[in-house]
């Protein structure tokens, strides 16, 4: 647990798992609250391979990206200061697609949102390794 989590300042990993699995059954981010953390540090210009949530479909669906632009969640109108403890990962990336078999995320420079939350429960791709075993 980091300081900032034990001082209260941040929420911990249990706390975010907590918020997200409120979410409704069968959504993104009650799927997220179910997979560990995989990915700590800042992940801008990482290759990620984001999670798949199985129950959305029967096929099994990889999509690589790259986080290029960190965008922080907006505070409700009227709030002026975030409360605490401060949500772990919030926000989202802007990411380029580099690597998709799904007919919806076109690899080639198509920019897609996708939440810190599931960024850094994605797999952290060794694109030295990749290219070895081709």
């Amino acid at each position: 647990m980091s300081f900032l989590s034990r001082i209260g300042f941040i929420e911990s990993k249990e706390q975010e798992r907590a918020r997200l699995a409120q979410a409704p059954e069968g959504s993104l981010n009650h799927h997220l609250s179910t997979l560990p953390v995989t990915i700590d540090e800042w992940p801008k210009d990482l290759l990620v391979e984001l999670p798949w949530q199985q129950q959305r479909t029967d096929r099994a669906h990889r999509v690589v990206v790259v986080p290029i632009e960190f965008r922080k969640d907006a505070l409700p109108e009227g709030v002026d200061e975030e409360p605490l403890p401060r949500e772990l990962h919030s926000g989202s990336w802007l990411c380029a697609v580099v690597f998709s078999n799904h007919p919806d995320y076109p690899v080639g420079g198509f920019r897609i949102q996708v939440p810190d939350a599931q960024i850094a429960r994605g797999r952290k791709v060794d694109l030295a390794g990749a290219l070895a075993s081709s």
